[in-house]
């Protein structure tokens, strides 16, 4: 074994290094890299949050950091940490301020020269179809309190039901796009209010509509079974819950920082601020972040539909001829209750996963049942330059991850050093010659959102890959971008 002169931490294999336990930490920390993340994630604090969240009490298991691991509010982006519900806490700061932000991808019966015909209409298209930006708000579809209610208690399945999507889309999503626990109660009036007008909106920041094409194919048995073939036309979507979910978390922290010293827990950073689970404080959270998870599960079903009717309109093709079906739906920022082995025993954890992605193996029952005889989908958004990936989870991943992996290529700069980077640069230009053809609600967000402002998502899957957490099935290159 070898020590690394970053942070103590001890190289198990060649993707594999443990943080060993020290200080207040109650369990040690496990982070999967190689030596060329490592030096990435040196240049920021990801691996002290990592130790941090190792003192929470009731941790179980390991700290754990996945490959795409970058900093954020007190939890890393790309952790994941479980909980026991006697002894263990739930904490806004390891969900994030975008609860249940997530990706889905849809397949096609198209194909990358269909595509290549129309890219420039279904660019202009989409863009004037699904309002994108900082504080976009939907201008034909605004909820009355009755039927925001509804969206809090029934996420996807209201929206399938209201006529954006179909049946089978539900069965499709993680958790049936729906946490059955939410409690639209315990959601404050002001984050009532930001989010009446914003369903079915994209946002701001790295979320985004991308239509692109199959490249290369990994596993052909697993792509077969998930629908995908070469050169076939696919359509990601990735947002979340919108201002109602930001303020939700704001609303939480506040009152979570309070929780925190009324039951006397040591915080090693403040913005680990949190609450036992069974308590009050906590069980009040965690119904108001499953009520914003529904919101996001339903924010992406309208943008589905969305997505659906301008592809229809702009091929001039019916339903059945696009074969738009819903290939998976996956949260990235949720807090969840899950059974996972721990010691011989099964027992109900609350796993955080901010950053990360759900990565079940074949047989479980939570895969959808057309999977369940390979795994789930793991789906592992790149930048707008280079490729997208999807995967398939496994057993390694359940016994040491509690079934996670990464969710992106994560972050190498921030949006002003990105900012910085492209100064005198015309980025929009840039990725036209590649191939690409991009439109953002305005240029600092392409600017900030340029691919060198991420690491190389080839590499990032590499480390999954290796590790076992995920198996890659098929690689994606994108033709047309939408940025909030």
């Amino acid at each position: 074994m070898a020590t690394t002169e970053l942070s103590g931490l001890v190289q198990v294999d060649p993707f594999r290094w443990r943080l060993p336990k020290g200080g207040r930490m109650l369990v040690d920390g496990l982070v999967y890299l190689d030596r060329p993340l490592i030096e990435l994630v040196g240049k920021d604090l990801s691996l002290s949050q990592v130790a941090n969240v190792a003192a929470l009490p009731g941790i179980v298991g390991h700290s754990l950091a996945m490959p795409d691991v970058h900093q954020g509010y007190g939890f890393p982006i790309g952790g994941v940490a479980a909980f026991r519900p006697d002894t263990g806490i739930v904490s806004p700061g390891g969900v994030g301020y975008d609860i249940n932000c997530g990706v889905r991808l849809l397949r096609s019966s198209l194909r990358r020269e269909d595509l290549a015909a129309h890219a420039g209409a279904l660019l202009e298209a989409l863009f004037a179809r699904i309002p994108s930006g900082v504080g976009s708000q939907h201008q034909e579809l605004r909820l009355g309190p009755k039927a925001l209610d509804e969206v809090l208690r029934h996420g996807a399945a209201w929206a399938v039901r209201n006529g954006f999507g179909v049946p089978a889309d539900l069965a499709h999503i993680e958790n049936g796009g729906c946490l059955d626990w939410a409690d639209p109660g315990q959601v404050s009036r002001r984050a009532l209010e930001r989010g009446h007008g914003q369903l079915g909106t994209l946002g701001s920041g790295n979320h985004f509509v991308e239509v692109g094409y199959v490249d290369r194919i990994y596993d052909p048995e697993v792509a077969e079974a998930f629908g995908l073939f070469q050169d076939q036309m696919t359509v990601f979507i990735h947002t979340g819950s919108r201002g109602l979910g930001h303020q939700v978390c704001d609303d939480a922290i506040r009152q979570l920082a309070a929780a925190s010293r009324r039951y006397g827990i040591a915080l090693p950073d403040r913005e680990l601020c949190c609450a036992p689970i069974g308590s009050p404080e906590g069980q009040a959270y965690l119904a108001a972040m499953a009520a914003a998870a529904n919101f996001a599960f339903a924010n992406r079903q309208l943008i589905t539909q969305a997505v659906r009717d301008t592809v229809s309109l702009v091929f001039g093709l019916g339903a059945g001829r696009l074969g738009l079906d819903l290939v998976y739906d996956v949260c990235h920022n949720i807090a969840k209750k899950e059974l996972h082995e721990v010691a011989g025993k099964t027992l109900e954890l609350i796993v955080h996963r901010k950053g990360a992605t759900r990565a079940f193996p074949a047989g479980h029952p939570e895969v959808p049942e057309a999977y369940r005889q390979v795994g789930q989908p793991v789906l592992i958004p790149g930048d707008m330059g280079r490729a997208s990936y999807v995967l398939v989870g496994t057993p390694r991943a359940m016994s040491e991850t509690f079934g996670s992996a990464c969710h992106g290529a994560g972050r190498v700069l921030s949006r002003h050093a990105a900012i910085k980077a492209a100064r005198g640069r015309n980025v929009v230009q840039e990725l036209a010659a590649a191939g690409v053809l991009v439109r953002g609600a305005s240029r600092g967000t392409v600017v900030e959102e340029m691919p060198e402002a991420y690491k190389d998502v080839q590499q990032v899957v590499h480390v999954v890959h290796e590790a076992g957490l995920a198996r890659k099935v098929a690689r994606l290159k994108p033709v047309v971008v939408i940025k909030g």
